[in-house]
């Protein structure tokens, strides 16, 4: 569902410091770019198709309307314990920067955090520990100094390689300027027709190259295969199907796109690390 996010006295930072027995907000996504620090607690994250632990400590950014939401590990569950989730949740417009000012060295970097976090950033133990005390001063602060706080925090998160990508490549938001027009034609072509079976042969008719350096061409601009890219937007879709809990897991194969479900079984376990019904199980399990 999607969540509306009230901004008190129309400052331009929400900072919420929570102390609760577990989690409670369900499935959401939200326009507003989101920043979670846990102090105290653990359990299971849920970001888009990704599905991680989470423990004291754990650092993430979240980019504007991208389905998140973070569940309780039941069995360290105490009903006597009224503060066993301890968390910071920042929150704040994408447009907290305007456009104009990434054309400007300084800024940029933070465009260019934005841009990943899309998908969604987990920040490694060795970022985290350090930028929690920053967190932990702009939740204690207020004003034009928590904004001044939150971009010195989104300085140090664009400027560290501490940190993994979450969602899959079905999210990313591909942003004006960053590709090419060839490339551009290509990413709208495959986000679109990523379910049907595409030829090596047309697509590269369609960016005007030899199926050969097509692959060439591609690898270098997106680090990936063209069948690696096609695989993980198909298996993308299909963690989104199974989130929604409308199909069968055989279902959920074709419709994404693959023509045998014990290829899909094995390639979906062998990149999510578990199997479509494990993966099925982890979320809809209360």
């Amino acid at each position: 569902m999607q969540e509306h996010i009230d901004f008190p006295m129309q400052s331009a930072v929400k900072v919420k410091w929570q102390k609760k027995k577990h989690f409670t907000y369900p499935w959401h996504f939200h326009n507003e770019i989101e920043i979670l620090y846990v102090l105290e607690g653990s359990g299971t994250s849920f970001v888009a198709d990704s599905i991680e632990s989470f423990n004291p400590g754990d650092l993430a950014i979240l980019g504007s309307n991208l389905p998140h939401f973070w569940r309780s590990d039941e069995k360290y569950y105490d009903p006597s314990n009224e503060e066993q989730i301890d968390y910071i949740v920042i929150q704040f417009s994408s447009d907290l920067l305007p456009e104009s000012m990434f054309q400007y060295a300084e800024f940029s970097v933070i465009q260019q955090l934005f841009i990943k976090a899309s998908r969604g950033l987990r920040f490694k133990p060795s970022f985290a520990g350090k930028a929690g005390k920053l967190i932990i001063n702009l939740a204690d602060s207020s004003g034009l100094e928590r904004v001044i706080l939150l971009l010195q925090l989104l300085n140090e998160m664009a400027r560290t390689d501490d940190y993994k990508i979450l969602a899959g490549e079905l999210y990313k938001q591909h942003h004006a300027g960053i590709y090419d027009n060839r490339l551009a034609k290509v990413m709208n072509f495959l986000n679109i027709g990523y379910k049907q079976k595409i030829e090596l042969k047309e697509i590269a008719e369609l960016a005007n190259l030899h199926p050969s350096s097509f692959c060439r061409y591609f690898k270098e601009k997106t680090g990936k295969s063209l069948s690696e890219y096609i695989t993980e937007l198909r298996l993308s879709y299909a963690c989104r199907l199974i989130t929604e809990g409308k199909m069968s897991i055989s279902q959920v194969c074709f419709e994404s796109g693959f023509n045998n479900l014990s290829n899909f079984n094995r390639i979906f376990k062998r990149t999510v690390k578990m199997t479509p019904s494990e993966y099925f199980y982890h979320f809809h399990r209360r």
